[in-house]
């Protein structure tokens, strides 16, 4: 119970201060105790070299701001926040997708900037940094195929009309055409991956490429006629 009474404070508390900064840069003592619990928990990922290590430390420390994430995503109105994007950007390295694209989401709605030491713009990163996570789980035999295409359809959608540097843009489309292929749609899959060619001729999708159109003219062929 005290659990969840506690849940429900950091909730209400980040709600409120996410409100109360409205688009100026957040503050108060909701986002100053995150802040501090972020500082604590960057540290501990400093001292960790294992990119393997650190993705599990992420997975564990994260539902510790879930609450905080839940209440400023509910009422805030654009207040740059940087545990927020710090927090989308550990999402996206611990594997929940959803999660980090539900912060991406009020991120590019409201013009939010990623941490200083970022020098790719928020679409960028959320572009490329999504496209990396989605290639790696579509290598786990248990990744849902179905929900990973949809993320990589809504992070095009989101990050289409940004502006970032083709060979970004290309390892989405990459990362896309895969995952359409996964599903069967190839003439959907043989269009991403002809477009990440042309962002980037250097991509490595060419031999899919030639495999895709294979495919599609056998099944062209197999079509009856008349």
């Amino acid at each position: 119970m005290v659990s969840s009474i506690r849940k429900h404070f950091e909730r209400v508390s980040a709600a409120q201060a996410a409100a109360d900064a409205g688009d100026a840069p957040m503050q108060g003592e909701a986002y100053e105790l995150m802040q501090a619990a972020l500082f604590e928990d960057y540290r501990r990922l400093k001292s960790t070299q294992s990119m393997e290590k650190k993705a599990e430390i992420k997975r564990e420390i994260l539902p510790n701001y879930a609450e905080y994430v839940a209440g400023v995503l509910e009422a805030g109105q654009g207040a740059q926040d940087d545990v927020l994007m710090r927090i989308m950007l550990w999402r996206i390295d611990a594997g929940d997708l959803g999660g980090a694209i539900a912060i991406a989401r009020y991120a590019l709605k409201h013009g939010l900037t990623p941490p200083d030491q970022f020098e790719r713009g928020t679409a960028a990163i959320i572009a490329e940094e999504v496209a990396d996570q989605a290639l790696k789980q579509m290598d786990d035999e248990g990744t849902d195929s179905l929900a990973l295409l949809a993320h990589l359809v809504e992070v095009e959608h989101l990050t289409a009309s940004a502006d970032m540097h083709d060979q970004i843009r290309a390892k989405l489309h990459k990362a896309l055409g895969y995952a359409l292929r996964v599903a069967n749609q190839l003439d959907e899959a043989h269009a991403s991956l002809t477009r990440a060619l042309e962002l980037n001729d250097r991509i490595g999708v060419k031999k899919d490429l030639e495999r895709l159109e294979r495919e599609l003219k056998q099944n062209a062929a197999a079509q009856p006629t008349g």
